[in-house]
Formats: structure tokens, sequence, C-alpha cells
């Protein structure tokens, strides 16, 4: 789950809705919202998406396209630049394999004026993170045993095992979220947060979705990928 270069390693987090919530539940967070299968974004299948919506996760191979296209992303934002809103909770990813806690952080602090987090990692860590800078961050959550052994738990709790810590794993996680009427993806191995144009409340579920469906028209004959969402409990 990309970041193989850094010098400490997690287990992988498995795209399991039944797993990630009792790790943040685990964590402290309230769980009005919860995060639950996103079986097709196709229009029909998204309205199984309970509302409302408040963020995607999304597992996707990291393939030569996927790198291809990072690159040239990158490019273009130095010379055309975007506006990102600095409301947006954005942290970098220096431990390997821990995109999935990375994107579920990415999905829960840009919703802290809807999701209610108790005494715990989550409300002790949004609450010390506030005014850092991205690495700060990220160095913190590499700092933290709680959360490093917290995220080992439940990454052993999933249907299948995870793979060796040393095994090269190429599916990783990023967060859609939605921020001051845009709609953000939240990559910890990215620069910065890319901004994928507005949105509102009422659409931002379908507009979140296309930004999937962007990602897999990069490799449309490859077929893991998996969306999660975070929307009220049912």
């Amino acid at each position: 789950m990309a970041a193989d270069d850094k010098k400490d390693r997690w287990l992988p987090l498995e795209a399991n809705p039944e797993v990630m919530n009792k790790y943040v539940e685990r964590l402290g967070m309230s769980m009005s919202y919860s995060f639950g299968d996103v079986f097709g974004l196709d229009p029909d299948l998204l309205l199984m998406v309970p509302q409302p919506c408040l963020a995607l996760l999304l597992l996707f191979p990291i393939t030569e396209n996927t790198t291809k296209f990072e690159e040239e992303e990158e490019e273009h934002i130095k010379k055309e630049g975007q506006v990102v809103s600095p409301n947006v909770f954005f942290m970098k990813q220096t431990v390997g394999n821990a995109c999935g806690t990375v994107g579920l952080l990415h999905s829960i602090g840009n919703c802290l004026d809807k999701i209610k987090c108790g005494d715990g990692f989550l409300k002790s860590f949004f609450e010390k993170t506030k005014n850092m800078t991205p690495n700060e961050r990220a160095q913190c959550l590499e700092d933290d045993e709680q959360i490093s052994e917290a995220h080992e738990s439940s990454a052993q709790e999933g249907d299948t095992a995870p793979p060796p810590r040393d095994e090269h794993v190429n599916l990783h996680f990023i967060a859609i979220v939605q921020k001051d009427n845009c709609v953000y993806e939240l990559d910890g191995r990215k620069p910065s947060p890319i901004n994928h144009g507005k949105t509102t409340p009422e659409t931002f579920l379908q507009d979140a979705a296309r930004v999937c469906q962007k990602f897999m028209s990069r490799d449309p004959e490859n077929l893991r990928f998996t969306v999660v969402a975070l929307a009220a409990a049912t």
C-alpha cells in the first residue's frame, strides 16, 4: 500500500467496512456515521448508499498507468496551480502500508463538524495536530505507539490473512472528501490535496463517484478497485 521506501512498515489494512468500524470506534469515534460498502458507481447502486454521505475511501492498484498520470498531474499543478481551501485536513504518509489509517484520518478529520469523537486517540490526535503541517502530522502518527498497535490489531481482523510485512503491496487507499463546496482527493503520497471541482452536500456522492471512475478508466482491465463510504449509520 505504497510508501515502500519508508523506514517503517505496518501490516496492510483490509478494505472491509466491518473492520474499519471496529477500528475507529476503538479510537473514540461516535458511530452515528459508519463505513459501508459501495456496490457500484452507477446511479442506481449509489442510491443504496445512506445519506448524508461524508466521504469515500478508494482502494486502487498502483500501476504504470497510475504512476504516469500522477507525474503528469503533479507537473500540471506546478505550472497551472490550484485552489485548496485552508480548512482541508491533510497529512502526508511516512509509514509503509499505513494508507488505510491515513485514509480514515483524512475522512474523519474533514468531517469533525458532523462526527463526534469521544476521549481517545482520534480526539487527541486531531486536537494536537490542528495547526501542524502535513509533514508534522505524519511524524506525529509515526511516533504514536497507540495508533500503531490499533492498526496492527485491525489489520489482522479482516476476512483474509494480511501479507507478510515486507511483501510489496501495490494497492493504495485514498480519501475523497468535501470541504468548502469542493471535492478533494487526499493521498498521503502526494504533495497536496487535489481539487476536483465544485460540489454540494446533495451531489457529493455522485461527484466523488466520478473521481473514482477516473481512476478506474486509467486501468479499465483491472478489477482490483474497492470503494467504501463514510455515511449515516443505518
